[in-house]
C-alpha cells in the first residue's frame, strides 16, 4: 500500500513524498516545474526529503520560465 504526503512551500504545492510497502524511505513526485530536477529523489526520512525540496525550489524560484 502507498502512503503520501503533501509538500507545499511558502504556499506552492510542489508534489508529494510517497511511501510504499518496499522502501521506507521518501520517494519525491515533482509537480512544479522548480523542482522538476530532484523528481524521484529518495531520502532517508521525511524531514530530510522536505529540506531538499524547500532548498531546490528556493533557488529555482526566480530562474524558471512560463510555459
Amino acid at each position: 500500500m502507498l502512503l503520501s504526503k503533501i509538500i507545499e512551500i511558502d504556499g506552492v504545492f510542489l508534489g508529494t513524498a510517497v511511501f510504499s510497502d518496499q522502501e521506507s524511505h521518501p520517494r519525491f513526485y515533482a509537480a512544479h516545474e522548480s523542482v522538476r530536477g530532484i523528481h524521484d529523489a529518495v531520502k532517508p526520512d521525511f524531514c530530510g526529503l522536505l529540506q531538499h525540496v524547500a532548498r531546490q525550489f528556493r533557488c529555482n524560484r526566480f530562474n524558471v520560465r512560463p510555459a
